[in-house]
């Protein structure tokens, strides 16, 4: 690992205002140092922290082979979401898609295949055949879908991704990074969580093709039950690549100290062979869990501050997320951290539910930085009458 580093950016307003909470007395710890992974480049992410725990490379342009097929992914589980298409429709078979060469589906003209089944196809066996059809059953064209996935990968801030071709095959200017791959990954699982299911399929094959071409290459899911997806790839110039993302139970996780889920989500690109990508995988996954530990400091929708707002009809705002709000430190710690309330002040209404507010700090002791969390205004507040604002002007004109 190369220290914390964060998900997390800072907000556009100046933050002047600085109050001071400290939780749990503090013990500073060396920061875990991540194993050696055989891969051209890497990355963890707890997910449940939003922390990279350990990366190496995570910038340098690197083509994603089958990972490609996660932006497929998405365009395809938002137009399901949206309505545009569903699982019980057919899509028809293009000689394009029958002839792609590298991993297949086998499936042909003939057939009118549900794009269930397709997503299968798709997800499980990595067929480049029906990661063709979907594209051009969503796009129209397979030219006007990688446009789609162009400007999605740009919505989403994935500033070093350029598409060529929805299924992944080599092709001049076809890259994207780590930290791109990770944020599509953990964007997919955030806003299609009723489709993640079928990243976890073991087996899979459409009637009447080969029964040998049945088995997901993510060979994870079949030696850890924690593993529930995502998405492998090969091709001669990318190497082996993987995202794994696992789910194991912790105590105090979940709503009022009850057990709860954490999420991490190992990235290895360019390993020598099939074995090596889920044998890197699987080692940072379970460094991950047990270097750090995750600790809830406040829970979904709880106030970390209520402080006081000038020229509202409330004179104060609560402060929080909508998600409890979870850091990973180095196991062994003592789980002991300090946070800071950093916001801008005075805070003048008026301000809308989920509206960027202020920033929790979380540091050790030392300053070791841990996370900078963006705050939100868990409820609105709305703007005081005339003669309430004419007050508190005088009031901010006086202070």
């Amino acid at each position: 690992m190369h220290g914390f580093l964060t998900a997390f950016r800072g907000l556009a307003a100046p933050l002047v205002f600085v109050a001071t909470t400290c939780f749990l007395s503090v013990v500073q710890a060396q920061m875990p140092q991540p194993p050696e992974v055989a891969a051209r480049s890497y990355l963890l992410l707890d997910i449940t922290a939003n922390q990279i725990l350990a990366a190496k490379d995570i910038d340098s342009p690197v083509e994603p082979a089958s990972l490609t097929k996660l932006m497929t992914e998405y365009l395809v589980f938002d137009a399901l979401k949206s309505k545009k298409i569903d699982l019980k429709q057919t899509f028809s078979v293009s000689e394009r898609a029958w002839k792609m060469p590298g991993s297949r589906m086998f499936i042909d003209p003939k057939m009118k295949v549900p794009v269930e089944d397709l997503i299968k196809g798709m997800i499980v066996q990595s067929g480049n055949d029906a990661t063709m059809a979907l594209a051009e059953g969503v796009g129209g064209t397979a030219e006007n879908f990688v446009k789609l996935m162009n400007e999605q990968a740009k919505a989403l801030g994935m500033t070093s991704t350029s598409y060529k071709n929805p299924e992944g095959l080599t092709e001049p200017g076809h890259t994207t990074t780590a930290r791109d791959l990770s944020i599509l990954s953990t964007r997919l699982m955030q806003d299609f969580p009723d489709y993640m299911g079928f990243s976890a399929i073991k087996k899979y094959r459409y009637p009447g093709t080969p029964a040998a071409n049945d088995t997901n290459r993510n060979t994870l899911l079949f030696r850890d039950p924690t593993v529930d997806g995502l998405k492998t790839g090969y091709t001669n110039a990318a190497g082996y690549c993987m995202i794994a993302t696992a789910k194991r139970d912790f105590p105090n996780l979940g709503a009022a100290g009850a057990p709860g889920s954490r999420r991490l989500m190992a990235i290895v690109l360019g390993a020598a062979s099939d074995s090596d990508r889920a044998n890197e995988s699987q080692k940072l996954l379970n460094w991950g869990y047990t270097a750090f530990e995750a600790v809830k400091l406040f829970d979904a929708g709880q106030a970390v501050a209520s402080p006081s707002v000038w020229k509202g009809k409330s004179s104060t705002v609560k402060l929080g997320r909508p998600q409890a709000i979870v850091i990973a430190i180095p196991a062994g710690s003592s789980a002991k951290v300090q946070t800071q309330v950093a916001r801008p002040d005075p805070l003048v209404a008026p301000f809308v539910k989920g509206q960027a507010v202020g920033t929790l700090k979380v540091t050790t002791d030392g300053g070791q930085p841990v996370a900078d969390i963006p705050l939100m205004a868990l409820e609105a507040v709305e703007e005081a009458g005339i003669l309430g604002r004419a007050w508190d002007s005088i009031r901010l004109w006086i202070k």
